[in-house]
């Protein structure tokens, strides 16, 4: 089993608490995501799982059994850096057998292993290259198979892509993704910055901020139902839009008041104390359309075009917003700063938080 228990985890270097009594499970053959800003604890979780960081507090368990003192060549995980950590005189055969030699496997096993990976992550024509022959997305593919050498339970990818031109992410990317379809029964856990791979890749995602969880679900949960405004923020990119507003009416669906004057009914229940508050509203760039200036949600001045060819981001500053408000329009438009704009949105797709930033659905 590589099922994985994690209760009450926490971290302090002397007197700082850096990981505040962190409680998660990981079901075998799953693939988690840990996301979120620098210095949020992503790394520092991901290397107490691994051993390489002891725990201050809580448990940690794999496959049932608590390993919280249990040494990292114990723990039946194999880990991925950010950088390769290849041997530079060893050709990849050599690289990739490394492991299973110090650890005296029968030569039969380690060749079978070499060629197992080799195969799964293409890397046949390439075994007897040393790394400085290799491409960087080849050199990456060559610390994962090293990794899949180990037969391990879990594996632990700490932002593996990180240090690859865009092209070779997307290529290395896939890559990942053919070797979890192809050990579905080995549970993988992966830290990124990138939106695109916890959202392409991620069974469910974990959405951490300053050592907390702010929320953990399937990638499309959390981008159509943020529990707080932390994760509305954070997922989805550009980030979603936030409003202020006030609350003019509640129950089964919530009225609320811009700072413009518009109103609309958004389909959120809410209850009838909340009336005359403050709230947040939010909606996303993709779901902004724009309209003639009566029927606006909110108008504004454009500040930034950003014209990607398939669509066009307009930076808008409006009131009501300490930020830039994003327009994802598709295409590349005629606009350009200076212009007026004016926005509107499906109620339907729009997403209420109360004053202290709490979605209201989870209210």
């Amino acid at each position: 089993m590589s099922s994985l228990e994690l209760r009450d985890i926490r971290k302090s270097y002397g007197p700082v608490e850096v990981m505040h009594g962190v409680d998660l499970s990981i079901d075998q053959g799953e693939f988690i995501v840990f996301v979120g800003p620098s210095g949020c604890g992503k790394s520092t979780l991901l290397r107490m799982i691994a051993g390489l960081e002891s725990i201050t507090e809580g448990d940690l368990q794999i496959g049932g059994r608590r390993v919280n003192e249990m040494p990292p060549s114990q723990r039946g995980i194999a880990m991925v850096f950010q950088s390769y950590a290849l041997y530079p005189h060893m050709t990849v055969r050599d690289n990739m057998a490394f492991g299973m030699k110090i650890a005296n496997r029968p030569k039969e096993e380690i060749e079978r292993r070499v060629n197992s990976a080799a195969d799964i992550l293409q890397l046949g024509p390439y075994l007897d290259r040393l790394p400085k022959a290799l491409s960087g997305g080849q050199r990456q593919r060559v610390a994962i198979g090293r990794a899949i050498c180990r037969d391990p339970k879990v594996f632990l990818f700490d932002e593996p892509l990180s240090n690859l031109d865009a092209a070779l992410r997307v290529a290395t990317r896939i890559e990942i993704a053919k070797l979890k379809e192809s050990m579905p029964e080995t549970t993988m856990i992966y830290v990124t910055h990138d939106q695109v791979e916890a959202m392409t890749l991620a069974d469910r995602i974990v959405v951490l901020s300053a050592g907390y969880i702010e929320q953990v679900g399937a990638p499309i949960e959390l981008y159509e139902k943020p529990a707080n405004l932390f994760v509305a923020k954070f997922i989805g990119s550009p980030a979603m839009n936030i409003v202020s507003a006030k609350v003019t009416s509640t129950g089964a669906r919530t009225g609320v008041q811009l700072a413009q004057g518009a109103k609309v009914n958004v389909p959120i229940a809410s209850d009838a104390s909340l009336k005359g508050s403050d709230v947040h509203l939010g909606f996303r760039p993709e779901d902004v359309s724009l309209c003639e200036a009566k029927s606006a949600l909110v108008s504004g001045e454009v500040t930034l075009v950003e014209a990607l060819g398939e669509v066009t981001n307009l930076y808008v500053d409006a009131p009501g917003s300490n930020e830039p408000l994003v327009v994802k329009i598709p295409g590349t438009g005629s606009h350009k700063r200076g212009d007026t704009v004016h926005m509107t949105a499906k109620a339907a797709i729009m997403h209420l938080f109360n004053s202290e930033g709490r979605s209201l659905l989870y209210v």
